[in-house]
């Protein structure tokens, strides 16, 4: 046995993962997703059942990997060296989220400020308004200049939208208090604060449920209600997918400290989903306020 394979792990220079069937598991599993994908594009009748099967292939990976994962943590495998991967690792995917997003609030921006007053004949481009669409007039929330979708109501700020606000908002004091109690060691007030953070999570969830259902059957508010439908829908549907994600992540770290799991110096998972859901309570104060107010 040579010199480094005799030290702990926490002392080697650096860390080497052993061998994982877990990648080409995930291949299998993105493989038929995107199989399904395409073939339910192109009608199939089989394109839903190996779509499905594709994703259960993938939550079995991630389910797999991740045990892995928490198994070589709690065994005391991963140094610093390590440590600061995770870390830049969790920075940049969540540098990625923020680039996701901006594109569809970028979207949102161009067609409120340049396309919209443009079809409408405004900034000297009467001509556009005149050949291409006579009559329509420059007004947000629209869903035209086609009048796709038929009429709508817009959703307003107030209501199940401003009680979702609290809620995101109360859910960041809420993880930040089981943080603190992490680091002091308080284990009681950790796992109360941690669980009641999860929980308003998926109450957000329920409620936004509750809204599209509303937006549906009683605002005729739809998806193909024109460029107001369209980017209300992506935006606070890819908000509330996230907010899922986070919610599930935040249910399975409680599991873990209910497990004895992570000490005051060292709890990475932890703090990887506090800094995720942070950016998903930020992201959501920008739609609110881009989407609802504005």
């Amino acid at each position: 046995m040579s010199y480094a394979d005799s030290r702990s792990y926490r002392e080697r220079p650096y860390y080497v993962p052993h061998e994982s069937h877990w990648p080409i598991v995930g291949a299998v599993g993105l493989l038929f997703t995107m199989l399904g994908v395409s073939t339910w594009l192109n009608g199939s009748d089989a394109a839903f059942w190996i779509f499905m099967a594709g994703i259960l292939v993938i939550i079995y990976m991630l389910a797999g990997w991740f045990n892995d994962v928490i198994a070589e943590s709690t065994g005391d495998m991963y140094n610093k060296q390590v440590d600061m991967s995770f870390r830049m690792g969790m920075f940049w995917f969540i540098f990625s989220e923020v680039m996701f997003f901006s594109a569809f609030f970028g979207a949102l921006f161009y067609s409120r400020s340049m396309v919209v007053p443009w079809l409408g004949g405004g900034s000297n481009n009467f001509f556009t308004n005149l050949l291409l669409w006579d009559g329509f007039e420059a007004t947000w929330p629209t869903n035209g200049p086609g009048n796709m979708g038929g009429e709508f109501i817009a959703m307003e700020p107030f209501g199940l939208p401003l009680i979702n606000t609290a809620i995101l908002l109360t859910s960041s004091v809420t993880i930040t208090i089981a943080h603190h109690a992490l680091i002091a060691n308080h284990r009681k007030v950790l796992k109360a604060f941690l669980g009641l953070t999860f929980l308003l999570g998926f109450i957000f969830v329920g409620l936004q449920a509750e809204e599209y259902i509303v937006a549906y059957q009683d605002m005729n508010l739809k998806l193909t209600s024109g460029i107001y439908g369209s980017t209300f829908f992506m935006l606070t549907g890819f908000h509330g997918m996230h907010v899922s994600i986070g919610a599930i992540m935040l249910f399975v770290v409680w599991l873990r400290v209910l497990k004895g799991h992570f000490s005051p110096t060292s709890h990475f998972a932890f703090e990887a989903t506090a800094w995720y859901w942070h950016f998903v309570d930020v992201v959501w104060l920008g739609l609110y306020v881009f989407v609802y107010w504005i």
